[in-house]
């Protein structure tokens, strides 16, 4: 699974601040950690550092830490992005992909409908085979949609347009005991 990275995008304390708005998939972390656990290829974290006035997520605030969830992850690579998408973040993800000879993206985290869509859209428009795992991502409701509806809406702009794959946390570790056994 070398040619296979796991990027877990914005796992960050700072989305428990009751400001962000009622939120969907409480079961999202507890699929993050069981992704940690179990992924045995390179991983990547990345973080976002606000430039906004006031944001839990701005660096030197206790939000911008990543959630417990991932205080036991090996990750290959750790950076911060201050944009929607991980491939423009103060490392070029893109040419750290190639350079390991990656093809094919896992992602998860927060916000479904922001930076993890933002980051399946732009891996797919660079050629990247893109999974997103859903059900270890969550989001908050906006404007007249739902958190839940923004997420449907997500998941059929990524499979409806080609940019990515829907997957669950259950087939992400359903196939690595495939592979696994195999070896």
């Amino acid at each position: 699974m070398t040619d296979t990275v796991l990027i877990l995008i914005d796992v960050q304390r700072g989305f428990d601040d009751p400001s962000w708005g009622r939120r969907n998939n409480p079961g999202a972390e507890a699929n993050i950690a069981r992704l940690v656990d179990s992924w045995t290829g390179p991983l990547v974290l990345v973080r976002h550092d606000s430039t906004e006035p006031g944001s839990p997520l701005r660096p030197g605030q206790d939000g911008n830490r990543f959630k417990a969830e991932l205080d036991r992850a090996d990750a290959d690579l750790v950076f911060a992005k201050e944009v929607n998408s991980a491939f423009h973040g103060e490392i070029d993800l893109d040419v750290w992909l190639r350079a390991r000879g990656v093809t094919h993206i896992v992602l998860a985290g927060i916000q479904t409908n922001m930076c993890v869509e933002t980051t399946a859209r732009v891996g797919g428009n660079l050629g990247y085979r893109v999974e997103v795992v859903l059900d270890a991502t969550f989001t908050f409701d906006l404007e007249d949609l739902t958190a839940d509806e923004l997420t449907r809406a997500t998941a059929t702009n990524l499979r409806g347009g080609g940019f990515a794959e829907i997957v669950s946390t259950r087939d992400v570790l359903q196939r690595g005991r495939v592979l696994a056994a195999d070896r």
